[in-house]
């Protein structure tokens, strides 16, 4: 939140928190706690788990049931260790921004831009690997030969914006909510804004869920063109 005096902000990027200093700075806590969280979950793994390990294997089970509607259950758990940490991150990013003090480093277009080109290139280096070059890109010609100087430039355009889609879904609403939390804070004392972090936990959740089940949805169309080719060949 520009103007507005964070603690990580202060030692690296000035009292308003601006500057590359500040979002390295959070980057860098986001992927501490994630360590850490990671960390607890491993350190005594047991049959019956509890505590951290409960709450990570929950959420690994949910991960891959999101994925298993997708993809199928097969897909979900072979790209559930790029799926499953990009959520962490995400979330982890999102949430820090509503304890006051800190910002949220997906409130960065910078941050979520890498995020978006990291699920960008890797769905497309999936989809190549699985089906080769020659047939992933036959896919953007479309089914009729005829149309293919048409479609092939519109498919390649409509990839390129879900970067676009991926990048600034996430920094909009991120920084949207920051914002909202900031002018709240403002205007009314500490403990009468606590209604508004359910509110903003929750968007910090959805976010994170829509980031989650895109990554699989481009996953699922980079690697369906294998299955497509073979059936029109049938």
């Amino acid at each position: 939140m520009e103007g507005v005096f964070t603690y990580l902000g202060s030692m690296f990027g000035g009292e308003s928190g601006e500057g590359i200093g500040m979002v390295i700075a959070h980057l860098l806590l986001v992927m501490i706690i994630g360590l850490f969280v990671a960390n607890r979950a491993t350190k005594s793994l047991k049959a019956v788990p509890s505590g951290f390990q409960n709450i990570m294997e929950a959420y690994l089970g949910g991960v891959i049931a999101m994925g298993r509607d997708v993809i199928g259950e097969k897909m979900a758990r072979k790209y559930l260790p790029l799926v499953a940490t990009i959520g962490i991150f995400v979330f982890i990013a999102n949430v820090i921004g509503i304890i006051p003090g800190f910002e949220s480093p997906t409130s960065n277009i910078n941050v979520t831009l890498v995020l978006a080109l990291v699920v960008f290139i890797h769905y497309n280096y999936e989809g190549i690997r699985e089906n080769g070059v020659i047939k992933y890109f036959a896919h953007f010609m479309g089914p009729v030969k005829a149309l293919a100087p048409l479609m092939f430039p519109i498919e390649i355009v409509s990839h390129i914006s879900r970067i676009i889609s991926l990048s600034f879904r996430l920094f909009g609403n991120i920084k949207g909510d920051d914002l909202f939390l900031w002018v709240l804070l403002m205007l009314a004392p500490w403990l009468v804004p606590l209604p508004a972090y359910l509110l903003l936990s929750f968007s910090a959740i959805l976010q994170t869920f829509v980031f989650m089940i895109l990554a699989y949805v481009y996953l699922a169309g980079a690697l369906a063109h294998d299955e497509e080719h073979a059936t029109e060949a049938a």
